[in-house]
């Protein structure tokens, strides 16, 4: 049984409190938040103790598990309180505001000795995790071109101050680099165009393309400026045939192939999005992997390699120049 604290009460952090909560295996024990009245409203309803801070949470409540869901920016703060008191670690993704930041929440928790993972859901979800399964399974044979689209409203709260998320870029795409290093393998070459510089408030674009080791080209959009709400769309175009998906469409993941004879075939692989929690099988994959002693699905080195990424891009963005990555 692992003994689980929240950090930060709303948003993510109100979600991944009430999944332990629900685990065989795992006691949320306590939740803390620097708004009192955030964090004490999620522990009452939760029946759990609400701190003001890390340090007196630490002092007083015996933890496992530390789940770090604060603004982006005091992520590493967080990590760095939880390492020193040998606790396990779950960090909301992206794992740092910077490449050098998440390298340091890296190294920390390795000396410690404790397990940080990142919570990069995307790879839970049921549509996208098919999505690898097929690809590795060839259905379209060898991928060579992928594009991807994740756009939304603009955020509120902390989001859309690019000093503490990082904008589009890190907040919100670091999802499909995570996904598409998962599926494609390690990235070389990255270069974007976006509005980072733009000075428009509210409002971010960014359109990214990669060049993966294996040869892949990835093309990533991202958007904080969609007035109707969120949609996400996959496409991945290989040697055999093209795999989409669109969170639009009533039927969203097909698989259209050539058979034997060249006729086209289209095969509707039918997903339940609501039939599965992904952020409670990414929380119960970390929880399991600690009472088992396995090292997680998504490692400290993929986080900080998704932030790599985003961190080249913004800097693509901002000289004009592909951006390789060592």
């Amino acid at each position: 049984m692992q003994r689980v604290a929240v950090v930060g009460a709303g948003g993510m952090g109100n979600i991944h409190a009430r999944a332990y909560a629900k685990m065989p295996n795992a006691e949320l024990v306590a939740v803390c938040d620097v708004l009192p009245d955030v964090g004490e409203r999620l522990g009452e309803s939760l029946s759990v103790p609400a701190f003001p801070s890390v340090k007196k949470l630490l002092s007083e409540v015996e933890v496992d598990v530390v789940d770090v869901c604060v603004p982006t920016n005091v992520h590493l703060d967080i990590i760095k309180e939880a390492a020193a008191a040998k606790k396990h670690i779950c960090s909301e993704k992206p794992l740092a505001r910077t490449t050098g930041q998440a390298m340091e929440a890296v190294r920390i928790c390795e000396e410690a000795g404790v397990t940080l993972f990142v919570a990069q859901v995307v790879r839970w979800f049921p549509e996208f995790k098919k999505l690898h399964d097929l690809i590795a399974g060839g259905s379209v044979g060898d991928p060579t071109v992928v594009r991807t689209s994740r756009c939304g409203t603009p955020p509120g709260r902390w989001f859309g101050d690019f000093k503490q998320s990082g904008g589009v870029i890190l907040d919100l795409i670091i999802h499909d680099f995570d996904w598409l290093r998962w599926c494609f393998g390690k990235v070389r070459r990255v270069y974007a165009r976006g509005l980072l510089d733009a000075g428009i408030a509210g409002r971010d674009y960014a359109l990214v393309t990669l060049r993966h080791e294996s040869g892949v080209i990835s093309h990533v959009e991202g958007s904080w400026a969609r007035p109707t709400g969120f949609q996400v769309s996959v496409e991945i175009a290989g040697t055999k045939g093209l795999l989409s998906f669109s969170s639009k469409d009533s039927t969203p993941l097909t698989i259209e192939c050539r058979a034997k004879g060249d006729a086209e075939v289209g095969v509707i692989v039918p997903e339940s999005p609501v039939s599965v929690d992904p952020y409670y099988q990414e929380l119960e994959h970390f929880i399991n992997c600690l009472e088992e002693g396995r090292t997680p699905d998504v490692t400290a080195q993929d986080g900080l390699e998704a932030v790599r990424i985003c961190e080249a891009a913004m800097r693509s963005v901002s000289t004009g120049r592909p951006v390789v990555l060592a």
